[in-house]
């Protein structure tokens, strides 16, 4: 069982954050990555629709890659299928929602945080949700930000298009006086530059991958699943849409350590 891999999905390229975390903190085990990329993006789609691919991905993981454990490191996967898949697999789910708004209520200094997301992450309410069991729902703002994940799909991290849409969208959070900012997709750390400049100076960023992959290290101490020894395998990427955009944009965005990957395919 220790020998087993962590498989980790994404609608598309936003969870390298986490797989990249994962791998710095854990160096003994060996990931699993899905990008989703012939179906992205999530944030846009139904809520039943976003449970469907979650499903198949994850059952695809365990049944056909063998993993040990699951890391749901999209934002707008989690906010509608977590709890869905840790009712129905035998394999513990790790999502990146509590461990995200857990490091922002650390690192706020006058109480109030914001948080912005896809479309379907907001909409669904997960972050209000883990804001109340916190105990800090009433300092907790919201917003959507739509179109930053087809910036970062298409590696237009710099382009002045994204400064103009943040400074618009971002705007809420602004006049909030949040002081920390939760980046609530994964796809977002890319563009924390012109996040930063935006939000200005004294605003803390936050991203979910590192408080995720501590939670992954605390679950493989507590059930005896980390591996004992270095594994001698590599690190292995699957995408379901087209293989040299997924390894030209996966390697500009996670490292020379992707330089090939292996398709997969899941229903429409």
């Amino acid at each position: 069982m220790n020998d087993r891999p962590i498989g980790v999905f994404d609608s598309g390229f936003g969870g390298f954050t986490v797989a990249c975390a994962l791998i710095d903190l854990l160096h003994n085990e060996q990931i699993v990555y899905i990008g989703d990329t012939g179906r992205y993006p999530y944030g846009p789609r139904p809520a039943d629709e976003i449970r469907r691919f979650s499903r198949e991905i994850a059952e695809y993981l365990v049944a056909a890659e063998d993993v040990k454990m699951i890391v749901v490191a999209c934002n707008t996967a989690a906010s509608v299928a977590l709890d869905e898949l840790r009712y129905d697999l035998d394999v513990p789910v790790v999502g990146v929602i509590e461990p995200g708004l857990r490091a922002a209520v650390a690192a706020t200094r006058n109480g109030r945080i914001g948080v912005n997301g896809t479309t379907g992450t907001i909409a669904s309410g997960a972050y209000q949700r883990a804001a109340t069991s916190f105990h800090v729902a009433e300092n907790v703002y919201c917003t959507a930000c739509p179109g930053f994940v087809g910036f970062v799909e298409r590696g237009e991290l710099d382009d002045d298009q994204v400064h103009v849409l943040a400074e618009r969208l971002l705007s809420p959070l602004k006049d909030a006086g949040v002081d920390t900012l939760l980046l609530g997709c994964t796809h977002y750390p890319f563009l924390a530059r012109t996040i930063a400049d935006v939000m200005g100076r004294d605003a803390v960023l936050v991203s979910s991958g590192e408080e995720t992959a501590f939670d992954v290290r605390s679950i493989l101490e507590s059930t005896g699943l980390g591996r004992r020894n270095p594994s001698k395998e590599p690190h292995r990427f699957l995408s379901s849409g087209d293989m040299e955009w997924f390894v030209t944009a996966g390697r500009r965005l996670f490292g020379p350590e992707l330089s090939t990957a292996e398709p997969v395919l899941f229903g429409g």
